[in-house]
């Protein structure tokens, strides 16, 4: 896995785990230009900041508030913590290096469990919401709507079902990392070290009552997927992005490519909170004949992102868009925007146009500072305003955007 992934999500929502995949928002290292993997320690003297912008002093400050608390045997996490809180800076946070490793996995595309998410159902017992094909519990015969009464012999009916989760996945409850799928309140299983040990779940299915032992693995999230609209031949592709996970960004080149000819691309970006800038930066190669992607600071020092030739610059888009999309998923929606290559039709956007960059600290912990913002190719900043559709669309949305997308489809 490379480079820090530079437009990452608020600390708060990743924990929160209210939005999409959660990471979709850390840092790795590397990105499309190759010029970031240096930039994760470089401690230069700092340039006239921008608002919210974190100077090298600060950095220092942070490494040192973080060496001292180690050397008084106290939380260098914590004491970091305290140091960036201070700052001002909006987005900076601090990792343990447990939670930078479940991170960097979870960008990566995978996660630890076995293979299904968990919702409440209407009676306020816990259910299966959907199982993962391939995994633990699906090869033990677990299938959607079966109810989930103990794991590990405790008791599930009135847990949360983040906490649900965290026993599922065998991780600590207060710092769950999970998936979000849909509106529904459905939780899938998060990062965690416990790959190979063994969970015991109690289910029912009527008045079926049984119970099955499974080892939890290391699972590829699915973070894009492909559905047919209409009749199969001509009708719109709908590509979802649920994050910018490892790999995802050749899944929707590869995507539009198999797409039937004169189909249209309906690319849905909802929830989306970001993750790997490196992927959004080749989905854009789907739809653009290379050109500028995206122009971004760091330290005063401008450099920029640019998609690769040999994109798809016929097929008409629409860019499905609402108040979760986030981060590296802004930067795709204003790129295709502001080059005319999608229409983009929903909600104004999250506002994430910050970059951060991470750096080693005292005890292993990482800082996550905030040390430039990036721009649309047409110059507007993202951060903290977002980006407005070209359609303003709530409930229904989706409708809509089919609607506009079957007008350009018809366009000559």
């Amino acid at each position: 896995m490379s480079g820090p992934d530079l437009f990452a999500v608020p600390r708060r929502i990743r924990r929160g785990a209210a939005l999409t995949l959660v990471f979709t928002s850390v840092l790795v290292t590397g990105a499309a230009t190759g010029s970031w993997t240096d930039g994760a320690d470089e401690k230069p003297e700092a340039p006239p900041a921008r608002a919210g912008t974190v100077s090298a002093a600060h950095e220092q400050d942070v490494a040192k508030a973080a060496a001292d608390a180690m050397a008084e045997g106290k939380s260098p996490t914590e004491a970091a913590e305290r140091a960036v809180s201070r700052s001002g800076d909006r987005w900076g946070a601090v990792y343990s290096e447990g939670e930078y490793a479940e991170f960097a996995q979870a960008l990566d595309g995978e996660y630890t469990g076995v293979g299904l998410w968990a919702r409440r159902a209407k009676d306020g017992r816990i259910e299966v919401a959907r199982v993962q094909r391939g995994g633990p519990a699906e090869r033990a015969g677990i299938r959607a709507g079966d109810r989930l009464l103990t794991i590990d012999g405790q008791r599930v009916e009135d847990r949360p079902v983040t906490e649900v989760v965290a026993l599922l996945r065998g991780g600590n409850s207060s710092r769950d990392k999970t998936v979000t799928e849909g509106d529904g309140g459905e939780r899938g299983e998060g990062v965690g070290s416990a790959t190979g040990t063994p969970v015991e779940l109690g289910l029912s299915r009527g008045a079926h009552r049984w119970t099955e032992t499974l080892r939890r693995a290391v699972l590829s999230t699915d973070s894009v997927t492909v559905e047919q609209l209409g009749d199969g031949t001509s009708g719109a592709v709908l590509i979802k992005v649920a994050a910018f996970t490892k790999g995802s960004g050749e899944r929707v080149r590869s995507a539009v490519r198999a797409a039937p000819p004169g189909a249209g691309i309906l690319l849905d970006l909802r929830g989306n909170s970001g993750g790997l800038v490196t992927e959004a930066t080749t989905a854009a190669s789907a739809f653009l004949d290379g050109g500028l992607v995206a122009t971004y600071d760091v330290r005063g020092e401008q450099r920029a992102l640019h998609a690769r030739p040999g994109g798809d610059t016929e097929r008409p888009v629409v860019a499905l868009v609402d108040g979760g999309t986030m981060s590296a998923a802004e930067l795709l929606t204003g790129a295709l925007q502001d080059r005319g290559r999608a229409v983009v039709v929903g909600s104004r956007t999250f506002g994430k146009g910050s970059v951060q960059m991470p750096s080693r600290l005292p005890g292993g912990s990482v800082a996550e500072l905030t040390v430039g913002h990036y721009r649309t190719p047409s110059g507007h900043s993202v951060d903290g305003q977002g980006i407005t559709p070209d359609l303003e669309a709530g409930s229904g949305s989706e409708k809509q955007a089919e609607t506009v997308l079957s007008g350009l489809g018809d366009a000559p």
